[in-house]
C-alpha cells in the first residue's frame, strides 16, 4: 500500500480517485504543527534550533496518518508546490521519523493542477524535499516568531493598550497610517472648470474650456467664482468655429492572466471580495479540479493551455479575434516567489463551475485567462479644437470610439480609482463648422487628497515596494483587523488609535524594522535561501545581532520617558500650528496649563499638565488639528428635572458620553454611534440615563422584559435570555407586542443557546444532510449549527466571508468528534469510583512502614 499525504480532505477525495486500488490518499488538514507560543521556541544561542509542537487538534489526524504509514511501503507527500507545501510535508516526514513509522520509501511529488492527467504526470516524476524551500520556511517562521515574542512585552510594558507587532504587518500598517496623515494635512485647493453643451448634426457632445483670454489654461488657473464667472460669460458670447479635427489609432494589448496579486484586486475591484476570501474560494476551486494552482508569481500560461485558450477563442468568436501567434508574458514583479503557471482554468471548454461567489470567481478567472491570448483591442481618439473669432477663447471636445473590441468583448481590467476619460464617439465634424452652442457651465472643484488604501490598491503597493509575499498578503490583512489596528469602511482602510500609536511607537524606537527598503531587502535575502544562493541561519544572526539589543534598550526605559518621546515625535501631528500662532499645546479648558501625551491603562491620551484641577483630556486619535478642541466638554446640557444634578455631555479616551451629577456617585451612558449628533440634546440624554428601560411584565413568565444598550448594542432582556434590537431608537420605542415576538424568535433561531439570539446569517442548507444551517453569535464567539450541531468558528476564519462549504465541513468536522466528548462525560463517574477504591487498595501496603522501622534500626546502631 502507497500513502499519500495532501492538506485538504477535498483535495485528498479527488486525486484517490484518480490513482489505483494500491493507494491511499489522507489529509493533513493543513500544517500539523508549530512553535509553541511561549518563549523558548527559537534559540538564537543554539544555531537558531526551533522547537516544534505537533496542533492539539491534529492528535487524531496524526494518529490515522502514522497508523498507515507504519503499514505503507511508499510514503508520498504530495502537498502544495510551493514554501509552504515543502514545509508541510517536511513536518510529517520528522514527526513519522520520530515516531519510527517512516516507511523505506520516500517521495515528494508536486503538480500545478489537480487533474488526471497532472497527478499521474506527477506521480511518474517523484523527487525530494527540496532543502532550500524548507530552509527558507524556516527562516521565516523563525523571523516572525523572534520578532513577535521579542516586541510584544515591550509593547504591554511601554504602550499600554497595544496588542503586539509582528515583522511584515507592522510596515502594511505603516503605509495605511502614513495615507491617513497625508488626508489629515491636505489643503484643499478650489478651482473652477467651464463646460459646454453643443451640438452637430443633431448629436450632442460637451467641450471644455482650455484657452481663456488667449492663454492655455492649466487645470488650476481658473482658482475663484469670480474669474470663472467672467470665463463663463466669454464662452456664453463667442462664436465658434472648429481650428481642426485630429484622430488618432490607438492600440491597447490585454493583461495577462492572473497572480496571486492580481486576482486579489481584481476581485475586490470587481467583486468586493477581501483577500482572505478570495484565496479561500480560489483553494476550493484548486481542489476541486477547476483552477492552476492560485499562488504564484508567474504570469506565463504553459503551452498546452495557450492552445486550448486559443481554440476556446476562435470557437466563441471568429479568427480575427485570435493572434496570429501566442503572446509570451514576462512577470514584472520585484521578486518571483517559486516560479509557476499562472492562475488558470483547467479547462477551457468549462463554462462555469460551482455557484455564488464560487461561480463568479472561477468566471473572472476564464475570461482573464482566454482574454490574454486574444487579439489587441483597437480604438481611435478624436480631438476637436475650437476658437471664437478672436482667437481669445477657445474649447476642446474629445472622444473615444472603439473600432475593433479584441480582448475587451471579454474581458476589460477594473481600476481602483477612476479617473475621467474620454467621452464616446463624438459627431462627424470638419475644419470650418460651427457647431450650435446650447448652455455653458461654470462648476467648481476641489483638489482631492490621497485615496485611502482599499484591499486591492493596498496589496499593489506592497507588491511594488516588495513588503511581504502574495501567498502571506491575505493573512497580514486579516490580522490588521483582528487586532483592531485598522477597520474598513466602504473597502477603504482606516487607521484606527492603537494602530497609529502603534506605528508612531515603532518609527521612533524601532525605525529601521518598519522601513520599506530594509523590509523589502529582507524579503529579497529570504527569497536567496529558497534559491539556494544564502544560508538562513546567517540571515537570522545578522538580523538578531540588531535587533536583540535594541529591544533591551527601550525595555530599560520607564514608561513615562517613552511616552515623553512619543509626545514630541508625535508633535506635528498632535500639536500643529495654529493660523493665529498661539501655543498649540495650551490647554482649551483652563488656559493655563500644557496639553502632553500622557499613558493610560487603556491607551494614550492627551491631557492638562493642570491635572487634577483641570480634567481636559482629548482623544489620541484626535489629533490637533482645527476641530480637535470643538467636542471637548464639558458641555452643560441642562438640568434633570427629577433630580436637579446638572447633565453634562463630555468625551473621554472611549468617545462622547453623557454624565448625571459629579463625583464617584455621578451616573454616565455612553452615546451611541446611530444617535444623530444635530438631534443630541438634554431630551436624548436623559433617555439614554433613565436605561434600562422597563417595556412591561411578559404575558407568559410574568417576568419583567427590559430593553438597554449593551457592549454589542440594543437588546432585549428577559429572564436570562435576549434578543437584538436594530437601533438605539427602538429601545426606546419598542412595545410589549414586538418585544414578546422578538424574544420567541430569538429563543428559536438559537436552539435553545444561552442568549437565544437571532441568527448572524442564513447559510443555506447542507450540501449532504439538506439541514439548514445558521451562523450564530455565542458566548464564545461565533458558531454554525445545523440544529443538532454547533461548531466554532475558528479564529482564522471571517464570520462575514465565511461559506456554506465551510460551514457545512466545520459542522461535519465538529460531529465526527462528538463520541469523543460523549467518552469524557461517561468517564467521569469511573474517576470517582477509583477514588473511592484507591483509599482501600492503599491500606494494604500499610507494611510500608516497615522501612521507617528499618531506618531506626541503624540509627540505634550508630547509638550504640
Amino acid at each position: 500500500m502507497q500513502l499519500v499525504i495532501v492538506e485538504s480532505p477535498a483535495k485528498a477525495k479527488t486525486i484517490e480517485n484518480y490513482l489505483g486500488s494500491d493507494f491511499k490518499v489522507l489529509a493533513s488538514y493543513g500544517h500539523i504543527r508549530d512553535l509553541p507560543p511561549k518563549d523558548g521556541s527559537v534559540d538564537p544561542d543554539d544555531g537558531f534550533a526551533m522547537l516544534w509542537q505537533p496542533y492539539a487538534d491534529k492528535t487524531k489526524q496524526l494518529k490515522a496518518i502514522t497508523d498507515l504509514s507504519k503499514k505503507a511501503t511508499r510514503l508520498i507527500l504530495a502537498t502544495d508546490p510551493d514554501r509552504e507545501g515543502e514545509a508541510i510535508s517536511w513536518h510529517v516526514q520528522e514527526v513519522l521519523r520520530k515516531k519510527k513509522a517512516l516507511p523505506e520509501k520516500v517521495d515528494r511529488v508536486t503538480f500545478n493542477a489537480i487533474t488526471k492527467s497532472a497527478v499521474t504526470e506527477a506521480m511518474a516524476h517523484p523527487r525530494a524535499l527540496d532543502d532550500d524551500l524548507i530552509d527558507a520556511y524556516r527562516a521565516r517562521r523563525a523571523l516572525d516568531y523572534l520578532v513577535g515574542f521579542t516586541l510584544s512585552p515591550v509593547l504591554w510594558r511601554k504602550l499600554p493598550g497595544a496588542k503586539s507587532a509582528g515583522r511584515v504587518q507592522s510596515v502594511a500598517l505603516r503605509l495605511i497610517v502614513e495615507r491617513e496623515r497625508e488626508i489629515e494635512v491636505f489643503n484643499p485647493q478650489e478651482y473652477w472648470s467651464v463646460t459646454s453643451q453643443m451640438e452637430q448634426g443633431g448629436q450632442a457632445f460637451e467641450a471644455r474650456l482650455t484657452i481663456h483670454q488667449g492663454k492655455k489654461l492649466g487645470k488650476m488657473d481658473l482658482s475663484n467664482e469670480a474669474e470663472a464667472t467672467a470665463a463663463k460669460t466669454a464662452v456664453e458670447n463667442g462664436l465658434f468655429t472648429i481650428e481642426t479635427v485630429e484622430t488618432k489609432p490607438l492600440t491597447r494589448n490585454p493583461p495577462p492572466p492572473f497572480t496571486t496579486s492580481t486576482l486579489q484586486q481584481e476581485a475586490a475591484r470587481k467583486l468586493g471580495y477581501s483577500a482572505s476570501h478570495t484565496m479561500r474560494i480560489a483553494q476550493q476551486l484548486y481542489e476541486d479540479g477547476g483552477i492552476t494552482y492560485m499562488r504564484t508569481d508567474g504570469v506565463q500560461m504553459d503551452g498546452s493551455a495557450i492552445s486550448a485558450a486559443r481554440k476556446a477563442i476562435s470557437d466563441r468568436y471568429d479568427a480575427s479575434y485570435v493572434p496570429d501567434s501566442p503572446r509570451i508574458y514576462k512577470s514584472k514583479a520585484k521578486n518571483a516567489q517559486e516560479a509557476h503557471e499562472a492562475i488558470r482554468p483547467t479547462s477551457f471548454t468549462r463554462d462555469t463551475m460551482g455557484s455564488g461567489d464560487h461561480a463568479k470567481l472561477y468566471s473572472l478567472i476564464l475570461k482573464r485567462a482566454m482574454a490574454s491570448q486574444m487579439a489587441a483591442a483597437r480604438l481611435e481618439r478624436t480631438t476637436v479644437e475650437m476658437l471664437d473669432g478672436a482667437g481669445q477663447t477657445g474649447l476642446r471636445a474629445t472622444g473615444q470610439v472603439v473600432k475593433f473590441p479584441g480582448f475587451m468583448a471579454l474581458y476589460e481590467e477594473g481600476r481602483d480609482d477612476k479617473k475621467d476619460e474620454d467621452g464616446g464617439l463624438l459627431p462627424a465634424m470638419s475644419k470650418g463648422d460651427s457647431p450650435a452652442k446650447k448652455s455653458v457651465e461654470a462648476n467648481q472643484h476641489f483638489t482631492q487628497p490621497p485615496p485611502r488604501y482599499s484591499e486591492a490598491s493596498l496589496v499593489k503597493k506592497m507588491e511594488e515596494l516588495g513588503i511581504g509575499r502574495p501567498s502571506t498578503y491575505a493573512s497580514i490583512i486579516k490580522t490588521l483587523k483582528d487586532r483592531a489596528y485598522v477597520r474598513t469602511e466602504g473597502n477603504r482602510f482606516f487607521a484606527e488609535e492603537s494602530g497609529r500609536l502603534l506605528t508612531g511607537f515603532l518609527e521612533r524606537f524601532f525605525q529601521r524594522y518598519v522601513a520599506y527598503e530594509y523590509t523589502a531587502g529582507l524579503e529579497d535575502e529570504l527569497d536567496d535561501v529558497s534559491g539556494g544562493r544564502a544560508e538562513w541561519q546567517k540571515i537570522l544572526e545578522a538580523f538578531w545581532h540588531d535587533f536583540k539589543p535594541k529591544t533591551a534598550e527601550v525595555m530599560e526605559k520607564l514608561p513615562s520617558e517613552v511616552t515623553a518621546e512619543l509626545d514630541k515625535f508625535l508633535e506635528p501631528y498632535l500639536f500643529p500650528e495654529k493660523e493665529d500662532g498661539t501655543d498649540p499645546r495650551l490647554c482649551p479648558r483652563c488656559n493655563e496649563g500644557k496639553l502632553a501625551l500622557r499613558g493610560g491603562r487603556f491607551g494614550a491620551f492627551v491631557a492638562c499638565s493642570n491635572y487634577p484641577e483641570c480634567k481636559f483630556t482629548r482623544r489620541f486619535a484626535q489629533g490637533g488639528g482645527a476641530n480637535a478642541d470643538a467636542d471637548e466638554g464639558p458641555e452643560d446640557l441642562g438640568v434633570d428635572p427629577d433630580t436637579d444634578e446638572k447633565v453634562t455631555k463630555m468625551v473621554g479616551r472611549f468617545g462622547p458620553y453623557v454624565q448625571r451629577g459629579e463625583g464617584k456617585e455621578a451616573k454616565r451612558s455612553s452615546i451611541p454611534k446611530d444617535v444623530p449628533a444635530e438631534e443630541f440634546g438634554l431630551e436624548w440624554a436623559l433617555k439614554l440615563l433613565s436605561l434600562p428601560r422597563e417595556v412591561g411584565m411578559h404575558p407568559e413568565s410574568g417576568k419583567e422584559v427590559n430593553a438597554q444598550i449593551g457592549r454589542y448594542g440594543p437588546y432585549l432582556s428577559h429572564d436570562g435570555k435576549s434578543a437584538r434590537l436594530e437601533n438605539t431608537m427602538e429601545v426606546f420605542e419598542i412595545g410589549m407586542n414586538a418585544a414578546v415576538a422578538k424574544l420567541a424568535d430569538a429563543a428559536k433561531n438559537g436552539k435553545g443557546g444561552r442568549r437565544g439570539a437571532e441568527p448572524l446569517k442564513i447559510m443555506g442548507k447542507h450540501p449532504r444532510t439538506e439541514e439548514e444551517i445558521k451562523l450564530m453569535d455565542g458566548r464564545y464567539g461565533p458558531y454554525v449549527t445545523d440544529g443538532t450541531t454547533n461548531a466554532s468558528l475558528p479564529k482564522t476564519v471571517n464570520k462575514d466571508q465565511l461559506t456554506l462549504e465551510e460551514a457545512a465541513q466545520l459542522i461535519d468536522d465538529r460531529a465526527a468528534k462528538g463520541p469523543a466528548k460523549k467518552r469524557k462525560k461517561k468517564a467521569a463517574p469511573k474517576k470517582k469510583a477509583a477514588a473511592k477504591k484507591k483509599p482501600a487498595a492503599k491500606k494494604k501496603p500499610v507494611a510500608k512502614k516497615k522501612p521507617v522501622a528499618k531506618k531506626k534500626a541503624p540509627a540505634k546502631a550508630k547509638a550504640e
